[in-house]
């Protein structure tokens, strides 16, 4: 029998066996672990001062984040442990390792602020997860069933948190650096990521079908960009991001409208009845 919220690891209960796991539930847990492996080696790359490959390693955990789950779909092996250690990846990957990156980076100039705003960041990350995992199992969650999610997503948000460093990169001006500047940024991509603010998922974004194929030519040639010139493009896609979500507050607010307008007139009627 279980001894409290949390048993022993070797307790299992009464009248239930432990289930070998299949092969294809191993596959997209091993790809959150090398999700995991990743983003924790950006860190090592830090400490030695190799900024570029640092920021790559926790780009690459970013995509391999986003496959994960997708794959877990596709070989129906979702699992809640699956779950569990996808959130437990996402905090090391992309709240952790960003903070400790960007201190290294710069904020350990300014030694207590810059701590404060480094834990602050990595903070936020687990905050974040720690409401989605909560969430798992609520019906009524307005963003969701809309096709929005809340706030922005920890990957994201350490893509984002890294924009001063893809500028650094791409142009060597060393003022990018100032702790001053990289502070109040990680401060903001913070609060946005514990934000109640609707934003973009893929799923609310839904191209018309005339203009797909502009669409398709359009990730295309940012593709070839990023081969070419990763960090203006970089750049380019954090700009767009922050640029479209004020997009993403208005339709979600359209759609909130349209629910209450409809939700009222269902009430009129029953009222009728």
């Amino acid at each position: 029998m279980w001894l409290g919220p949390k048993a022993a690891e070797h307790e299992v209960p009464a009248g239930r066996r432990p289930k070998a796991l299949s092969l294809r539930a191993v596959v997209p847990n091993a790809i959150t672990v090398a999700a995991l492996c990743s983003g924790l080696t950006g860190i090592r790359f830090a400490i030695a001062g190799e900024w570029q490959a640092s920021i790559l390693a926790i780009i690459l955990a970013g995509v391999l984040d986003g496959i994960d789950g997708r794959i877990a779909r596709l070989l129906r092996a979702q699992s809640r442990f699956g779950a569990e250690l996808d959130s437990l990846a996402d905090s090391l990957s992309f709240g952790m390792a960003p903070a400790i990156v960007l201190y290294l980076w710069a904020l350990q100039d300014l030694p207590r602020l810059g701590w404060f705003a480094a834990l602050a960041f990595a903070i936020a990350c687990a905050l974040r997860l720690a409401r989605f995992n909560a969430q798992i199992d609520v019906d009524e969650q307005p963003h969701k069933s809309a096709g929005f999610l809340t706030g922005i997503p920890a990957p994201v948000g350490a893509g984002l948190a890294f924009l001063p460093v893809y500028l650094w990169i791409a142009t060597g001006e060393e003022q990018l650096r100032d702790p001053w500047i990289v502070a109040p940024w990680m401060a903001l991509i913070a609060i946005l990521m514990i934000s109640n603010v609707a934003t973009l998922s893929w799923t609310s974004v839904r191209p018309r079908r005339h203009i797909r194929l502009e669409v398709i030519f359009a990730f295309g040639l940012t593709f070839a960009a990023l081969l070419v010139e990763p960090w203006w493009t970089l750049v380019a896609i954090c700009v767009g991001y922050m640029a479209l979500m004020p997009y993403g507050w208005i339709r979600y607010a359209r759609i909130k409208r349209q629910r209450a307008a409809e939700f009222g007139g269902k009430e009129q009627g029953d009222a009728r009845d």
